[in-house]
């Protein structure tokens, strides 16, 4: 099946994403995986492996199914989920038709392309976010997302 007009639009923003989002993750440093800015925070290693696991979602939405990998330990772990769930979110995108995309999820009253923007990639906006302020917290240099960060200038 060829690529249609809303899965092409859905790569093309998956693939944007997923490049600043593999920048974030590549900040988190093994030694501060515990660490969290609140006792009722998530640990750094906790955020980041949700978001590491999100790009799966698009298989979900899609497919209706998606393996979601164990959390990782490490970042080079991280980054081999992340990657992991990019090829499996990617692949469903690029094979599904509009008329699939533009569905309705009965349980979320939303079609499956606004689930995947506003459940899946505004949410992992979201906590790539989250993500920069505890690394900002921790002095580690944040990478820029829409031009560079003040550690880049």
């Amino acid at each position: 099946m060829g690529q249609t007009a809303i899965g092409a639009k859905l790569v093309s923003e998956f693939d944007r994403e997923m490049a600043k989002t593999r920048k974030i993750l590549e900040c988190v440093p093994d030694e501060k995986l515990e660490w969290r800015p609140h006792e009722r925070s998530s640990t750094l290693g906790k955020l980041a492996n949700h978001l590491a696991a999100m790009p799966i979602l698009a298989a979900a939405v899609v497919n209706g199914t998606a393996k979601r990998s164990h959390d990782a330990a490490s970042n080079s772990a991280l980054l081999k989920a992340f990657e992991h769930n990019i090829s499996a979110g990617r692949e469903a995108l690029a094979a599904a038709s509009d008329e699939h995309l533009s569905e309705t999820v009965p349980q979320l009253n939303m079609t499956r392309e606004d689930v995947l923007r506003e459940r899946m990639m505004s949410h992992m906006i979201h906590h790539r976010g989250q993500i920069t302020v505890y690394l900002r917290l921790i002095n580690v240099a944040v990478p820029g997302m829409y031009g560079p960060s003040a550690d880049e200038k």
